[in-house]
C-alpha cells in the first residue's frame, strides 16, 4: 500500500493489474460520518414506516411491536449496506450523495466478500452494542461498562491507522475514499487565437512532451494578480528567446494559446512515428 500526505491530505496511490496507476484520497472520518448517519436516518425511516404500517392494521400487540422494532431494524439495515454497495459498487445512499466509495487495497474490483464481511463486522462494532445498551433492562452495570470500552475502542482504530481504516475494513482489506464528480476540462487545442502566427518545423522541434504539459497547467487558469502577470510575461520571453521568435505581434496569452496548439499538433504527429519527445534534451534528428 503506498500511502502520501501532502497539505494534510491523503492520498493512497494503487496499481490495478492493468498497470496504470491510480490515485484516490482518503475520506476524511467527518464524511464517513456524515454518510454513516444519513444511511442511519435512511434505514431508521424505512423500519418505522413500516411498523407504521402495522401499527395502523391493528395486528399486532404494543409487546410485539417492542420486539419486532429491534428486529425490524437488523433485516433492514444489513440488507441495505450490503446489497446497496454490491449495485453501487461499494456506495450507499449516504456515500452517494457525500461522494464516497469503498474500494479493495489490492487495487482490484471490490468483491461480494468483502462487502459482505466489512458489513457484518460494522454490526459487532457498532450497532449491536448500541441496541444491547438500549433495549436490555437487565444487564449488569459491569457488562455495560465493557460495552462502553468496546465502542470506544473501535471508535478509536480509524484514527490510529494512516488509511483511517475500521475494523471491517481491516479485515475486509477495503478502504473508503473519496469519489469526486469528474469535469472535463477544455480542450485547448480546439480553436486557433492567433491565425496568423505560424511557427516553423525547427521551431516547435525545440520542445518536447514535458515543456507541454507546463505550459498548459499555465494556460488553464487565465492569470489576474500581477505576481501571475508577470510570470506570463516571463514565460513569453523564455519562450521566444529560445525559439527565436520576434517581436510576438499579438497578445501574450493569444501567443502562448497558439503556440501550445502548433506545439501538441507537432508532437501528436511525432509520437505516429515512434519520435516520443519526452522533453527539450530529445535528440534532434
Amino acid at each position: 500500500m503506498n500511502l502520501t500526505k501532502t497539505a494534510g491530505v491523503k492520498t493512497l496511490h494503487q496499481t490495478p493489474p492493468e498497470g496504470v496507476p491510480i490515485p484516490f484520497r482518503i475520506a476524511s472520518r467527518g464524511a464517513r460520518f456524515g454518510a454513516q448517519v444519513l444511511d442511519i436516518l435512511i434505514t431508521w425511516t424505512a423500519a418505522f414506516l413500516m411498523l407504521w404500517a402495522l401499527l395502523w392494521l391493528d395486528v399486532l400487540s404494543w409487546e410485539a411491536l417492542f420486539a419486532l422494532l429491534v428486529l425490524t431494524f437488523f433485516l433492514i439495515r444489513v440488507p441495505y449496506y450490503i446489497l446497496s454497495e454490491l449495485v453501487w459498487n461499494g456506495r450507499t445512499l449516504g456515500k452517494r450523495i457525500l461522494r464516497l466509495r469503498v474500494i479493495s487495497l489490492d487495487g482490484r474490483r471490490l468483491t461480494p466478500h468483502q462487502i459482505v464481511a466489512r458489513n457484518l463486522m460494522k454490526e459487532a462494532e457498532v450497532f449491536l452494542p448500541i441496541e444491547t445498551l438500549l433495549y436490555s433492562t437487565e444487564v449488569a452495570t459491569a457488562f455495560d461498562g465493557l460495552i462502553l470500552l468496546w465502542m470506544l475502542g473501535v471508535l478509536a482504530v480509524p484514527f490510529l491507522n494512516k488509511p483511517a481504516q475500521r475494523l471491517g475494513d481491516m479485515l475486509a482489506g477495503t478502504v473508503v475514499v473519496e469519489n469526486p464528480r469528474l469535469r472535463l476540462m477544455p480542450d485547448l487545442s480546439v480553436t486557433r487565437t492567433a491565425p496568423e502566427l505560424v511557427f516553423t518545423q525547427a521551431q516547435l522541434d525545440i520542445y518536447g512532451r514535458h515543456e507541454l504539459q507546463v505550459l498548459e497547467q499555465i494556460l488553464r487558469n487565465r492569470p489576474k494578480a500581477k505576481a501571475e502577470l508577470k510570470n506570463l510575461d516571463d514565460v513569453t520571453c523564455a519562450i521566444c528567446r529560445r525559439i527565436d521568435f520576434a517581436p510576438v505581434p499579438v497578445e501574450q496569452w493569444d501567443f502562448l494559446l497558439e503556440f501550445y496548439r502548433q506545439q501538441r499538433a507537432y508532437l501528436e504527429s511525432r509520437n505516429l512515428f515512434g519520435d516520443l519527445r519526452t522533453d527539450k534534451n530529445h535528440k534532434k534528428p
